[in-house]
């Protein structure tokens, strides 16, 4: 199941940001769960090169990385009011996608500092 998962995501960016692909430009954060360390899925990664990136421990606490950016995109929604679930996720997409890439680089080193 995790490797098709994958594979829509290799294809996913192969499609969509090429570019990033050939230069093996991009890597992929993912959480500590144990169907993501699973062996088939460590082979799947490296038969592809895509470039991992180790994930703090587990913690009971928001991840950092979702803590950081979750902050930034509940301060830009705050104090409006939406007329569903779908509103929510639209406005909140649209907030994530005008965030600078800065930001999201500051996100990454924010983990590697908690």
């Amino acid at each position: 199941m995790f490797i098709d998962i994958f594979r829509r995501l290799r294809d996913a960016v192969k499609r969509k940001r090429p570019e990033k692909w050939k230069s093996c430009s991009s890597f992929l954060l993912h959480d500590n769960a144990p169907a993501h360390r699973l062996i088939l899925v460590m082979d799947f990664l490296a038969k592809d090169n895509v470039t991992t990136l180790e994930h703090p421990p587990y913690s009971p606490d928001m991840d950092p990385a979702v803590s950081y950016l979750f902050t930034r995109m509940e301060s830009a929604l705050k104090g409006r009011r939406f007329c569903d679930a779908t509103d929510i996720v639209k406005n909140a997409t649209e907030k994530l996608k005008k965030l600078s890439q800065n930001v999201f680089q500051k996100c990454f080193q924010h983990i590697y500092s908690c």
